[in-house]
């Protein structure tokens, strides 16, 4: 599997995601500034991986900051601010600093030294853990998919959006690995094609049987019967289990339950925001028009100066989604009881 992220003698090293898959190159990121911007200008994005990037980063700032403990709290303290501000719906985020930031405090008690080496550690812990849960979902999932599939996803939830071994993708490869014949049809996902991207470049390495269909494609392959089962990932998920995941998700859950086609979704519990209570209360990113007008903010594709809209995800209700595939187990149907469960 690609190596998304890296810890490299006090550098965040992340593979640049927004080349691939025509190029394959890599991010230094040298301060804690310079892994804010990365995730703000998705050179790594996927709400896991997004948190294990701030983990690091926040280790960085603990590292290079001051000695004296006073501005050393300081100093973290900004740092934890400005790299909350880089994306807003992925919860993962917010967790992943709230948790170094508890360790932080806790540990500067002792010394800035002492909360140096344990931030550093935390957050090797918090990649190593993604990796493991994913690879856990990945198992729950696989008891989900029929010995012979069909399988829609949209957008990237592998290992390029984690730690390694990806969500949605996860169930996918740990089917595989069980033996289970799988095709994978995989959405574009406009306006930055991660599915065409990204999910395909994965899928393609792996030698998992692939083929890129364009969003609006989705409905008639389920009509004709050629579409078997939906699993994607989670940017957030509400108490209730309803579901923030990138722009368009919410288009193909409606479009499964008309079919009667299982949708899944598969993430970590810290994608679980147990503090909101359905989806309304999700704040959505709103990304700049150019992505949509222009192919990378490059190519023009509509008029110059045209109005466009970029949320960049939607909210899936609950009453969509078959069920939630976590490294705890499986919450099905979602409800407020089920998904509380999985932290019982």
């Amino acid at each position: 599997m690609v190596k998304t992220i890296e810890w490299r003698d006090g550098k965040v090293v992340m593979i640049d995601q927004r080349v691939l898959p025509h190029e394959e190159s890599y991010v230094v990121n040298e301060t804690p500034e310079q892994v804010a911007e990365s995730i703000k200008t998705m050179v790594i994005r996927g709400a896991p991986a997004i948190g294990i990037a701030a983990a690091y980063g926040l280790a960085q700032a603990a590292l290079q900051g001051p000695s004296e403990p006073l501005a050393a709290k300081k100093r973290f303290a900004d740092v934890c601010e400005f790299m909350a501000a880089t994306r807003p719906t992925a919860v993962n985020l917010f967790w992943a600093i709230e948790r170094m930031r508890k360790l932080f405090d806790d540990k500067l008690l002792d010394s800035v030294a002492a909360a140096r080496e344990a931030l550093l550690a935390e957050a090797k812990k918090i990649h190593e853990d993604d990796i493991a849960s994913c690879r856990a979902m990945g198992k729950f999932g696989a008891e989900l998919v029929p010995a012979s599939a069909n399988i829609l996803t949209h957008c990237n939830a592998g290992a390029l959006a984690t730690g390694g071994y990806g969500t949605a993708l996860g169930v996918i490869r740990a089917a595989q690995e069980a033996g289970k014949k799988v095709h994978v049809l995989a959405d574009e996902t406009r306006p930055w094609l991660q599915g065409a991207r990204l999910t395909t470049y994965e899928l393609a390495a792996d030698g998992i049987d692939t083929t890129l269909i364009c969003d609006n494609m989705a409905g008639a392959l389920m009509a004709q019967g050629k579409i078997d089962l939906v699993v994607v990932g989670a940017d957030r998920i509400a108490a209730n289990g309803d579901v923030a995941n990138k722009i368009g998700t919410y288009t193909v859950a409606v479009l499964a339950k008309e079919n009667g086609i299982p949708f899944y979704v598969a993430a970590p519990l810290s994608t679980i925001d147990r503090s909101l209570p359905d989806g309304t209360h999700i704040a959505i990113e709103q990304r700049s028009p150019e992505e949509v007008t222009r192919v990378f903010g490059k190519v023009p594709i509509a008029p110059d100066g045209l109005p466009a809209a970029n949320p960049a995800f939607d909210v899936t209700p609950a009453r969509y989604i078959t069920a939630i595939i976590t490294e705890k187990g499986v919450a099905k149907p979602p409800s407020v009881d089920s998904v509380a469960g999985l932290f019982g």
